[in-house]
């Protein structure tokens, strides 16, 4: 049963919750970009994806690739509402030889279908797992999460080309487009100019959406789901951090963890009672 909107807010308001206290715990790790993706990734996994959480390897099921892989807590998170981890297992983000490892790692995490290190790998092993679904004619249907700052690496371009080329309609992508990368504002460091535009140049169906209103998640993941002659990418104007006044469109918490004092104030925005 899907859920609705409302209920989709729900979950990914949870979900960031659970973020900021991986994060805080650890001391470690990378909020800004888990709390932009997480609207996205609560609605698919809720809605959208055919997965089944006690029996995370089967063989048919659609696949999730978080290519921007250290934006795992959002990942962990999701992956606990949904069953597939304990909301315990949230506790071992970033300790030696715990389920949730600083980055996704699908050798330690059920549910985790790639293990990410360096970027710009993800859209290439997806494109990988759709030319496989094909071949086993599989209904099986491959979603890759990349972030704005990784579509400058040059292997991303060659997927995006091979992909057209052997006209995967099962290849679907999901751009956390929320300006920021590693050191700065993406366009600081390396203007993309049209990004839609170099999509729709490589033979790509390409939709954009506010990725933060849960009604255009909604549309948005409906054109990628329903988008089966054409990969497809759906562009997702985001904001870093979102959720949490001091981490919104602040490169400072690309990879930083909140003190005592900025945890209490994330949670009371979060609508958490901390005891």
């Amino acid at each position: 049963m899907s859920m609705s909107s409302t209920e989709l807010q729900e979950l990914a308001r949870k979900c960031r919750v659970e973020i900021v206290k991986m994060v805080y715990r650890a001391q470690a790790g990378h909020p800004g970009g888990s709390l932009s993706e997480i609207d996205l990734i609560a609605a698919l996994y809720a809605n959208y994806l055919r997965v089944k959480p006690d029996s995370p390897d089967w063989e048919d099921r659609d696949r999730f690739i978080l290519s921007k892989g250290h934006a795992s807590p959002g990942m962990y998170a999701i992956l606990a509402e949904m069953g597939f981890i304990s909301k315990q297992d949230l506790e071992s983000y970033r300790v030696l030889g715990g389920v949730c490892q600083g980055h996704v790692d699908m050798k330690w995490c059920p549910g985790v279908d790639f293990s990410a290190g360096s970027l710009g790998m993800g859209l290439s092993f997806g494109m990988g797992c759709a030319i496989s679904g094909r071949l086993k004619n599989s209904e099986r249907q491959i979603f890759v999460m990349l972030g704005d700052g990784e579509i400058q690496e040059g292997s991303i371009w060659e997927a995006a080309m091979a992909a057209k080329h052997h006209e995967l309609g099962n290849l679907k992508v999901i751009l956390d487009r929320n300006r920021i990368q590693n050191d700065d504002f993406c366009e600081t460091q390396m203007r993309m100019f049209d990004i839609p535009a170099k999509w729709q140049a490589f033979g790509w169906s390409v939709k954009e959406i506010n990725g933060h209103d849960m009604e255009e998640v909604v549309e948005g993941l409906d054109f990628l789901k329903n988008t089966n002659d054409n990969p497809a990418i759906l562009i997702a104007h985001t904001v870093k951090g979102k959720g949490v006044s001091y981490m919104e469109d602040n490169p400072s918490f690309h990879g930083a963890a909140p003190n005592d004092e900025q945890f209490a104030i994330a949670m009371a925005e979060l609508g958490e009672v901390v005891n």
